[in-house]
């Protein structure tokens, strides 16, 4: 019997593939293919090799992590244009800088900020305290002028808001200025590559 998919479905799922979390590297890389690749990566400052990358960074390094350290640590890898932000917890000042100097040696990397603390990983109520926090503050980003969302990496760790992206002065301040006037922000931190 034939599949009577609707000739539209391919469209709707190549449309909302960028909203799920963990799609956009395969819109990157050309697994689905019309009108999601191109508003995906033309909007982006990165080049479509550099977001791939980003995404092999991530995969590679959270691997590596796991295989060392398993559940003792608790460490969100966010890469950007190959610049690595390390957020989350580990049990001793050695290990945070053992997983510094791991996720440093992995291929493409540019540079390692490590911005773990040395504490018990996270509860899962504050993980989802995290992400309701990032959720507001790219929400509020939408509303700025001007300024493409897309163009600001939001990372949130312990109400502790972290900013990477490829942007101008101006738009780093509005970020910034957003972020830490959303409620439930303790701290925002700006980890940017400046184009001015």
């Amino acid at each position: 019997m034939r599949d009577s998919a609707a000739p539209w479905q391919p469209l709707v799922l190549a449309l909302l593939l960028p909203l799920l979390p963990g799609c956009a590297p395969l819109i990157a890389a050309g697994v689905v293919s019309g009108v999601g690749t191109g508003v995906a990566i033309s909007q982006d400052r990165r080049t479509s090799g550099t977001f791939v990358e980003d995404e092999g960074i991530e995969i590679k390094s959270g691997r590596r992590i796991g295989e060392k350290f398993g559940s003792d640590v608790h460490v969100n890898v966010t890469s950007f244009n190959r610049n690595v932000l390390l957020t989350g917890e580990a049990p001793s000042d050695q290990a945070r800088e053992e997983i510094g100097m791991l996720v440093g040696k992995v291929e493409n990397v540019r540079g390692v900020v490590n911005e773990m603390v040395v504490a018990a990983p996270s509860s899962y109520a504050s993980r989802s305290n995290d992400t309701l926090i990032t959720s507001k503050v790219k929400s509020r980003f939408l509303d700025i002028g001007g300024f493409q969302a897309n163009h600001v990496k939001v990372v949130t760790e312990n109400g502790v808001v972290f900013l990477l992206g490829v942007v101008n002065r101006k738009e780093a301040a509005s970020a910034a200025g957003i972020a830490s006037s959303t409620s439930g922000v303790r701290k925002v931190v700006k980890v940017f590559e400046y184009l001015d």
